[in-house]
């Protein structure tokens, strides 16, 4: 039976007012109606452990962080360990993600590195990776993701995507409002799984890969109806719990058999 993987990356957003109401409407939902899928919180780092507190007794739902720092431990003001990460009980870590690689210059050798390390740590791994409005104007898609995951491959070698999840995230569909077409998405989603399969003898319907970039609960569905997306990283629409709520109740409703 196909599951779905709904994460919200929260970025830079959400205080403990928001965060109460927000777990006040969907606390009881998430303890009897998420049976079959997974769902994870991803809080800016401050609130983990809050947010911890609150669903360490609800199945199906996991605790995520959007980023981590390569160092263990050690004078790195400002940073956080993925040691300290998983002695709170994160299990998902958002890495590679286009605000990350834009704003903070993080390249994609950093970012194999992260994901190398959250492997080592046995924690799970989102590797976010996508092209530029330009990048997609020039026909250079397929060129720009090849070379996004070669740098996994490298760092971590041909089964490196065992027990990860790749979210494909174009980067001029975040925070824009203009979503890609769901056909092109399974398009993308498709070559993605095949490409990885070219270089490990995984079985494809064991590679993850979600779609994340606008989405919202009157699209959603468009997307989770396609059979190599898997699931959805959500943004500003996870931050409001009705409409986060409304996305996982239709995921809920499409489980495949």
């Amino acid at each position: 039976m196909k599951k779905f993987l709904i994460v919200a990356n929260w970025k830079l957003n959400g205080n403990i007012t928001m965060i109460s109401s927000f777990f006040e409407y969907l606390k009881l939902y998430f303890s009897n109606y998420v049976k079959k899928n997974t769902i994870v919180i991803c809080p800016p780092n401050v609130y983990l452990e809050r947010v911890r507190q609150i669903i360490s007794n609800i199945n199906n739902i996991f605790l995520g962080s959007q980023n981590v720092d390569l160092n263990l431990k050690g004078a790195f003001t400002g940073e956080t360990s993925i040691l300290m990460l998983k002695d709170i009980g994160v299990k998902y870590i958002i890495i590679g993600h286009s605000e990350r690689r834009l704003f903070h210059y993080e390249t994609n050798d950093l970012i194999a590195k992260k994901f190398n390390l959250i492997k080592e740590l046995n924690l799970i791994p989102i590797l976010c990776i996508g092209e530029t409005a330009e990048e997609k104007k020039n026909g250079q898609t397929k060129k720009v993701i090849e070379k996004q995951l070669d740098s996994i491959f490298k760092n971590s070698g041909q089964l490196a995507f065992r027990n990860t999840v790749i979210a494909y995230e174009p980067i001029w569909a975040i925070g824009t409002g203009l979503s890609a077409h769901p056909k092109d998405v399974q398009l993308i989603h498709i070559f993605i799984k095949e490409y990885i399969k070219k270089h490990d003898p995984i079985n494809i319907k064991d590679i993850i890969v979600q779609y994340g970039g606008s989405i919202n609960q009157y699209n959603s569905k468009d997307f989770l109806k396609q059979p190599d997306i898997d699931g959805l990283l959500i943004g500003n629409a996870s931050l409001d719990a009705k409409q986060f709520f409304n996305i996982i109740n239709i995921s809920e409703n499409m489980i495949f058999s």
